[in-house]
């Protein structure tokens, strides 16, 4: 494996002052509550308010700040959304069976949570995309209350109108403006106008995930997102203007997001750098886009396709393209990731908006063992056990056994208390 281009730098890190900051603001809020959230959104928002609910007048004047195209184009995405999560949901069902033993039956039932927040970030563009991954899938999953948050966006004096009309489009039950680790403080602990929740997903800056790691276990979370990545697995076949535009779709994102080519042909690997830096002159987002790539952006040159592969299943990237001839079955040899695009004509793009799978993906090298959020995020797996009299009979000698080996005589004895009046 030949180094082409070196990332300079780790994208994510712990900081203890962070920590003990988002520490800070969650105490805040257990104690406080709708203060706390009020005196939050003066400080970090600039924007005095007298409740973090969002109206339904709000919503309906939303509406009328968008061009019918937008909103067109919010729909069909909630479509596409929607119809992958259904598909998803027909993957998962109830199971009650006859166990091998005579007179068990065991099982278990897929239980919605009862409530969930979803938060959408807010950054130099509104980000209505992440609002329809978060809510539609939730609602599909059938949770009951879906409640929708997002800081004030600048000059609109509330949330984006972009961000509201996918909100109310995608079945939110409530909307709050307000953001960072206070609002996963009020999801995770309530206030006088936020309901607390069960659970609760969507991607955010940092503030917001070191929050999410400080309330898990008081409530659920999807996961700990650091920087957006993308890994290109890329011969001799593919278009270096795709891999170069790609490469630069992703490091526009964030200062620390993470653009990755792994390539078997060098030739490619020196057309699509060329290209990248022809592109990047004139592009709108080029401040952000050229400190992304010139600190982490990374050109591999592999030997073989399966070095490639090797590679690309050690880093497991959030999104994976595989731009190759017979992208399909190398393809298949791709083992993490959080979503994969096969083919020249598949850029990550689609994915982030309209495609139908979530975008809310998991990062840093934690595909390895876990996906993104889906419409099982919102679902719990409950256990049963039906036992009989004849199933009594059969599993007590085994129970009452393993309960002596374990030293658990109130166990053993649960067991036999049945015997004695079998």
């Amino acid at each position: 494996m030949k180094i082409i281009k070196e990332a300079k730098k780790k994208t994510y890190e712990r900081d203890g002052k962070l920590s003990a900051a988002v520490s800070e603001i969650i105490e805040n809020v257990k104690r406080n509550g709708d203060a706390a959230l009020k005196e939050y959104a003066a400080r970090f928002d600039h924007m005095e308010i007298d409740t973090v609910r969002v109206s339904r007048e709000t919503v309906e004047a939303a509406y009328r700040q968008l061009d019918q195209e937008t909103i067109d184009t919010i729909r069909f995405s909630a479509g596409q959304i929607k119809f992958f999560a259904e598909k998803q949901l027909e993957c998962l069902k109830d199971l009650d069976i006859e166990s091998r033993i005579p007179g068990l039956r065991i099982g278990h039932r897929m239980i919605p949570v009862v409530r969930c927040g979803c938060y959408v970030p807010a950054g130099r563009h509104p980000l209505p995309s992440s609002a329809l991954m978060g809510i539609v899938t939730a609602k599909v999953a059938g949770v009951k209350s879906v409640a929708a948050c997002s800081p004030a966006y600048a000059g609109a004096g509330t949330i984006h109108p972009a961000v509201l009309v996918a909100m109310d489009i995608a079945g939110a039950d409530e909307i709050y403006c307000m953001g960072g680790a206070q609002a996963i403080a009020a999801y995770a602990y309530g206030t006088e106008t936020v309901k607390k929740t069960d659970l609760i997903v969507g991607p955010g800056n940092r503030f917001v995930t070191e929050a999410k790691r400080q309330v898990l276990g008081d409530v659920g979370i999807d996961s700990l997102a650091g920087p957006s990545e993308v890994l290109i697995i890329a011969d001799e076949t593919a278009r270096p203007e795709f891999v170069a535009i790609d490469l630069l779709s992703q490091a526009e994102h964030d200062p620390d997001a993470k653009a990755v080519l792994v390539t078997t042909s060098e030739a490619l690997a020196k057309e699509a750098e060329a290209k990248l830096y022809e592109l990047l002159k004139d592009l709108p987002t080029r401040e952000t886009a050229e400190v992304s790539w010139e600190n982490n952006g990374a050109i591999y040159l592999a030997e073989t396709m399966e070095e490639a592969v090797a590679l690309s299943n050690e880093m497991a990237p959030e999104h994976l393209e595989v731009q190759v001839k017979d992208a399909e079955n190398v393809a298949m040899q791709c083992l993490h990731y959080g979503s994969m695009f096969i083919g020249n004509y598949a850029p990550v793009a689609f994915g982030d908006f309209v495609s139908g799978p979530n975008h809310t993906l998991p990062t840093m090298r934690t595909a390895r063992y876990s996906g993104g959020v889906w419409v099982g995020t919102f679902i719990k797996t409950a256990f049963h056990q039906i036992v009989t009299e004849e199933g009594c009979k059969a599993l007590a000698p085994y129970t009452m056994h393993f309960a002596d080996v374990e030293g658990l005589p109130a166990h053993r004895d649960s067991v036999r208390a049945r015997m004695e009046t079998l």
